[in-house]
């Protein structure tokens, strides 16, 4: 009898959930590497072959969860165009540090499934992104002053806005450098990464 070789297939909704707890980790990533929140705050987890590193405040937690339920529901809507980390000194106010994550999706019905990517193959591009936020303490300057932290989400203009969420300018960095991080695909969604940070004068 002949062999026959097994293909998966992935949904619209299957895609967002890979997308959505990339983000969740990415973001964890970024508070614990960058010092934002005190690393005795942090637990140890395992997650794409990889040690994580996951809040155990509550109420970052809490906050953590609705971002990522509300941004679930905007993926699914296919109207998120990026998320972005802001890392701003607590005192100066002044932006330091801008980590954004463009999202772009391919224009599939909610109900189709396509043809999925190896998931060791989804799962190697995204330890690659995660072992650069890792990294980035090698080549970002040093935070000198507490840090606070803001998510931005940018959405298609027609989007339902829920009323705890507010408009925000972009937070820009006025002279930046910027990094260009790794990139994964869903075959649904590609997710392309970058670190701006404030330039040293």
């Amino acid at each position: 009898m002949a062999a026959t070789s097994q293909k998966t297939s992935i949904t619209l909704r299957g895609s967002v959930e890979i997308v959505t707890e990339f983000f969740g980790y990415s973001v964890n990533s970024i508070l614990y590497q960058r010092g934002i929140y005190p690393p005795e705050t942090f637990k140890k987890v395992n997650k794409y072959g990889l040690t994580m590193l996951v809040t155990t405040d509550q109420g970052l937690t809490e906050y953590l969860e609705q971002v990522l339920a509300q941004l679930s529901m905007w993926l699914l809507d296919k109207s998120v165009q990026k998320l972005v980390v802001v890392v701003a000194g607590q005192e100066s106010g002044k932006t330091l540090e801008r980590w954004v994550f463009d999202v772009r999706a391919d224009k599939v019905d909610a109900n189709t499934a396509v043809e999925a990517r190896p998931e060791k193959e989804v799962t190697s591009e995204i330890q690659a992104i995660i072992r650069q936020i890792t990294a980035s303490v090698t080549f970002l300057p040093l935070l000198d002053e507490p840090c606070t932290f803001d998510l931005l989400v940018y959405t298609d203009t027609d989007v339902n806005v829920p009323a705890a969420w507010e408009e925000s300018d972009p937070k820009y960095i006025a002279k930046s450098e910027e990094v260009k991080l790794r990139s994964f695909t869903t075959k649904i969604h590609k997710v392309d990464a970058a670190v701006s940070y404030l330039a040293e004068d």
